[in-house]
């Protein structure tokens, strides 16, 4: 399958936002955050699913693993939380970064991909994508206020 990198790439920046929603989820107190997260952390498992199920229909490999990136993101914000007065600031922080990551990624596999059925597909799960970011970034401003 061509792009299938680009696919697997997607996979594994989305399944690391999924493993640091579910996290955070679980380590802030605020349960208006807590809601948020374990919604976010569903958008990623559907985004995963969908891609997955592409790669998985062509005899690709389907990562099951996050990226390097994600894992040093995750233990980064778990160390600052544990030293902050202000953990769900710390969360959304970054976790809006990691928004920002899959986003980028998510942009260029699109402009990048010429087959029009697989842009067509990223297209479709674009809008969730960016919704998920922009939430992300709403709340970072939020709590900057």
């Amino acid at each position: 399958m061509e792009h299938a990198d680009k696919l697997q790439e997607l996979v594994s920046i989305a399944r690391d936002g999924e493993r640091f929603y579910d996290e955070a989820g679980k380590e802030v107190s605020d349960p208006t955050l807590k809601m948020l997260f374990l919604r976010m952390a569903d958008h990623k498992r559907n985004l995963i699913r969908a891609l997955s199920t592409r790669l998985a229909a062509n005899y690709e490999d389907v990562p099951t693993d996050g990226t390097f990136a994600g894992t040093v993101r995750r233990l980064y914000a778990d160390l600052r939380a544990s030293v902050s007065d202000n953990e769900a600031k710390v969360y959304v922080t970054q976790l809006e970064e990691t928004e920002d990551r899959l986003l980028e990624h998510f942009q260029s596999a699109i402009d990048s991909i010429n087959d029009p059925a697989l842009r067509a597909a990223l297209l479709r799960y674009a809008p969730d994508v960016r919704a998920c970011h922009d939430e992300m970034r709403t709340q970072k401003l939020r709590l900057a206020a």
